[in-house]
């Protein structure tokens, strides 16, 4: 495991202004950035404490005694690596790949039975912005650290489905979810939407998201308080900007500049 971080409250900084830029030479031109991947549970989508939820009722199947140290302390690991692929954390708690498949197995199915009873809504404004983001000309992915199959139940259970151009989870590129930069990185190569990484937008409100997008080499990788982490984490981690919401992330962008045309082949030279 790498780059373990401690989760903060998300109110931490509402007081400050709700769009804080921190490396404006990175960021100077947000018109060109074509490519926006977004964050599902806690920068999209409101689920609640599902996660915790789910990992208590997959814990007590592996025989971890509610109440107990070892409860506890595994409890807390899995709200310090928020955003990071859940196989991979499994892998961390219960040390052999054979409990860590029966971990996650058990944590998919409790979470799919939490989201199946209707306990999961999207954030204020996430689909309008998602909404604005297309009809503006860009292309917008989806990622999570979940499963197919329960990423699957969210987006049917919100009828997201459509929504974005694309959605990924880790098995989708390779495998390793945050804060590995593959699931950005997947949606660079697969949309085709940018020709330069630098024009990549990555959203998400943890510090995985945060280090995935700087580690891929987006040129904007901006945190919002609606989740896990605040201001702190989340700027320690590499968030050119944090907001509110997603919803202030269409102001953020602004009008999108057209992709500049392919420059002409050089004519060939006269007498050859």
């Amino acid at each position: 495991m790498t780059d373990r971080t401690t989760s903060h409250g998300t109110d931490d900084a509402r007081a400050d202004v709700s769009s804080t830029r921190t490396d404006d030479a990175r960021t100077r031109d947000a018109r060109t950035h074509h490519l926006v991947v977004l964050d599902m549970a806690g920068t999209t989508v409101a689920d609640g404490g599902l996660v915790e939820r789910a990992f208590e009722r997959a814990a007590e199947r592996l025989g971890v005694e509610p109440g107990s140290a070892d409860h506890a302390d595994k409890l807390q690991y899995v709200r310090d690596t928020m955003g990071e692929s859940k196989i991979s954390v499994f892998r961390h708690l219960f040390g052999t790949e054979d409990l860590a498949q029966r971990a996650n197995a058990a944590f998919e199915q409790a979470y799919g039975e939490l989201v199946d009873g209707g306990l999961i809504a999207p954030l204020p404004g996430a689909r309008e912005t998602i909404e604005q983001l297309r009809a503006d000309g860009r292309t917008v992915v989806l990622t999570t650290g979940f499963a197919r199959v329960t990423q699957d139940a969210i987006l049917d259970a919100l009828g997201w489905r459509d929504l974005a151009d694309l959605t990924l989870c880790p098995a989708d590129a390779g495998g390793r979810g945050r804060p590995y930069p593959d699931m950005v990185l997947a949606a660079f190569l697969r949309t085709g939407a940018v020709a330069d990484v630098r024009e990549t937008v990555v959203v998400g409100d943890t510090a995985y998201d945060m280090l995935s997008g700087r580690r891929a080499g987006a040129g904007i990788v901006a945190g919002v308080l609606t989740g896990a982490h605040g201001h702190a984490a989340l700027t320690a981690n590499g968030a050119t900007h944090v907001l509110g919401s997603v919803a202030e992330l269409p102001a953020l962008l602004g009008p999108l500049t057209p992709a500049p045309a392919p420059a002409p082949a050089p004519a060939p030279e006269s007498g050859r």
